[in-house]
């Protein structure tokens, strides 16, 4: 990938991150477009942040998958959260359903809602630029 690509990408990445003040919030929704995308390499990556660099659990990472039917194990606010992260990855109808907005709304702010819809965006560019370069997990970015 070319070093000007990679920059630029990265640099909206930390500015998307920056907005939101729950690292593992940003994880777990990278973790989910990632799953939806299957981007071996940020799964790979993101898993090894949220667990080992922001201490999430593994029984949360594994159940992530199924996150609407693991009860309370992810807050309100997770859970709007990926929703949201799921009608923005599919976009199946063209459009974020008004009752999946509303919900996320209810949880983040203004400003909160904007970084987490940033974060949600640059994941499933750098899932769409990994797995259509099919790079492995740990292989190089660029």
């Amino acid at each position: 990938m070319d070093a000007g690509v990679l920059k630029a990408m990265s640099g909206l990445a930390a500015a998307a991150k920056k907005g939101l003040d729950d690292p593992v919030l940003a994880e777990l929704v990278m973790i989910r477009a990632s799953q939806i995308n299957e981007c071996a390499f940020c799964l790979d990556m993101h898993v090894d942040v949220a667990v080992e660099k922001n201490g999430e659990s593994a029984k949360r990472i594994a159940l992530l998958n199924a996150w609407r039917e693991a009860g309370d194990l992810y807050s309100a606010r997770e859970r709007a959260a990926l929703a949201l992260t799921e009608a923005i990855t599919v976009l199946t109808d063209g459009f974020v359903p008004d009752d999946v907005y509303a919900a996320a709304a209810k949880e983040f702010n203004e400003t909160e809602l904007a970084h987490l819809i940033g974060v949600i965006t640059v994941i499933n560019s750098w899932n769409r630029l990994m797995v259509s370069r099919r790079i492995a997990p740990g292989g190089p970015a660029w």
